[in-house]
C-alpha cells in the first residue's frame, strides 16, 4: 500500500520566542496542509542536531506525524529553529506567502 504524505514547515521556538510556554515542553508546531488546522507534537531530536542555512536554524532531515484534526498523514520538513522575537518576525515576513507542494 502506498501512501503519500504532504509537506508542511514545523517552527520550534527556543529562547525569547518561547517566554510564554513551560520550559519543559519542547514542541514543534506546524499548520496541516490537508485541512489548515494547527497542530503541535513533542520535538524528537535534540537541538545539537540543527544545522544554520538559509538564514535559520533548520533540521533538515525533518520529522513525520499525524494531523489530529483530519487523521491525514504528513512530513514536518524543515523544521525552523527560532530564538528570539526577531527571528520569530522575519521567519513570519518570508514564509507568509509561501504555498507548499503537495507531492
Amino acid at each position: 500500500m502506498s501512501r503519500s504524505s504532504a509537506e508542511t514547515i514545523g517552527v520550534r521556538y527556543t529562547g525569547w520566542a518561547a517566554l510564554d510556554r513551560d520550559p519543559l515542553e519542547d514542541l514543534v508546531e506546524f499548520n496541516c496542509p490537508h485541512c489548515g488546522a494547527h497542530g503541535a507534537k513533542a520535538a524528537r531530536r535534540p537541538r545539537s542536531e540543527y544545522h544554520f542555512t538559509d538564514g535559520f536554524i533548520q533540521d533538515l532531515q525533518g520529522e513525520m506525524s499525524a494531523c489530529r484534526n483530519c487523521k491525514q498523514s504528513l512530513r514536518i520538513s524543515p523544521v525552523v529553529m527560532l530564538h528570539d522575537q526577531g527571528e520569530q518576525r522575519r521567519f513570519h515576513a518570508v514564509f507568509a506567502d509561501l504555498e507548499v507542494s503537495k507531492n
